[in-house]
């Protein structure tokens, strides 16, 4: 790419960035009529990965007619308009609103850990506004906050989400840095937050199991990290109570992770996030190509419980 070329890449990206500095000063209510006109285009004129979506969803929900499908799409499509907008008014969004719409349940087992100079993992996923999560955690701890993200390929907008999402005083930590910032905290309460439902790259794909009755690798990163650590595990399960607002249910998923078996925590994670699809489908990142990969020749598979690379 010649010198030029990146120029005005790079200025139409800092412009982006300017257009959605002040879109993020309109309030919610406005966004949201906006959400509605995007819904619109999203779905019904550009197709955005219909058909992505349309597979995920007959391969994920074998149960589910042809016509109840189709309603689920359309009401993922209306949610995930809702969200985009939702995710840009996180650069000016207040403490109070995020407290307001965002509230954590039965979060005092997590913060005895915390009081008591312990430090936590989080579970979570691409589920309902996890962003807004991210911000509700810095919010409502005490304890320093390292959500783990996988960095944009753009710099110039991932040095701005990284700033949208340390808001409220969250650290975030690029995945591969994940065990340097461990090390780095190590004697001061921390809470590290993992996403769970990210499918490793193919080289990467160490472990696979069956995730909504398709062969799905899974990430590790939590299971190794609880058992060296010995920190416990909750998870976060995020509940959409009507537009704009959520609440947050703080589940013991495992608090002594050095008793379980090899690949138990990354089974419980994973059932865990499958039962919440299940509940609730039109919530989680169906446009997200989760199922790119398929496991190599040569893998071993065992019905509904384990694929393991051979």
């Amino acid at each position: 790419m010649s010198t030029s070329h990146r120029m005005i890449k790079k200025g139409i990206a800092h412009l982006g960035i300017f257009f959605l500095g002040v879109l993020s000063l309109f309030p919610l209510s406005v966004l949201y009529i906006l959400a509605d006109g995007a819904y619109l285009l999203l779905y019904f004129v550009f197709g955005y990965r219909r058909k992505v979506v349309r597979e995920n969803l007959l391969n994920a929900l074998p149960d589910k007619t042809l016509e109840e499908i189709v309603h689920i799409e359309k009401r993922y499509y209306r949610y995930l308009a809702s969200l985009i907008f939702e995710i840009v008014k996180m650069s000016s969004i207040s403490r109070k609103e995020i407290e307001e719409r965002f509230v954590f349940k039965n979060k005092e087992q997590v913060q005895a850990y915390l009081n008591r100079g312990e430090s936590i993992l989080i579970c979570s996923a691409h589920y309902g506004n996890w962003e807004w999560g991210t911000l509700g955690i810095g919010l409502n701890f005490v304890a320093d906050h390292y959500p783990i993200y996988k960095p944009l390929s753009n710099p110039i907008f991932d040095n701005w989400f990284k700033k949208v999402r340390s808001r409220f005083g969250n650290k975030l930590i690029a995945m591969r840095q994940t065990m340097r910032a461990l090390q780095a905290s190590k004697g001061k309460p921390s809470i590290f937050s993992f996403g769970n439902d990210q499918a490793p790259s193919k080289d990467e794909s160490h472990y696979w199991t069956t995730f909504l009755h398709q062969p799905s690798s899974v990430q590790l990163g939590i299971e190794k990290i609880a058992k060296r650590t010995g920190q416990p595990i909750f998870y976060f399960k995020i509940n959409v109570l009507k537009r704009g607002f959520y609440s947050v249910d703080c589940v013991p998923l495992c608090l002594n992770p050095a008793e379980t078996a090899e690949f138990e925590i990354t089974e419980l994670h994973t059932r865990f996030l499958e039962q919440m699809i299940k509940e609730r489908p039109e919530y989680w990142l169906w446009s997200h190509k989760r199922w790119k990969y398929k496991p190599k020749t040569g893998v071993a598979f065992n019905g509904n419980e384990r694929l393991k690379q051979a």
